[in-house]
């Protein structure tokens, strides 16, 4: 016997409007959070040098990943747009 599974549906919701500059804001966001990682590390006495290293590597990880996604989402906009 198999069992009925519910799936969540969130897509009740309008989609988000798509910012004037996604690329800057996404980089100007993800360097915030890169300075407050070595901003914290300075402050606690921690390892300055391994914390501007993660800091860059996840910085550049989470911009790549959401420029990423920027670019699909602006290509689908660009294709329903077509298609109007």
């Amino acid at each position: 016997m198999r069992r009925r599974t519910r799936q969540l549906s969130w897509s009740s919701e309008p989609p988000r409007a798509i910012p004037k500059h996604p690329y800057r804001d996404t980089a100007l966001v993800y360097a915030f959070f890169a300075v407050l990682v070595v901003l914290v590390a300075w402050a606690t006495g921690g390892p300055v040098v391994k914390a501007v290293v993660l800091a860059v590597a996840f910085f550049v990880a989470a911009v790549s990943w959401s420029w990423f996604r920027w670019r699909q989402r602006l290509a689908q906009q660009s294709a329903a747009e077509e298609r109007l």
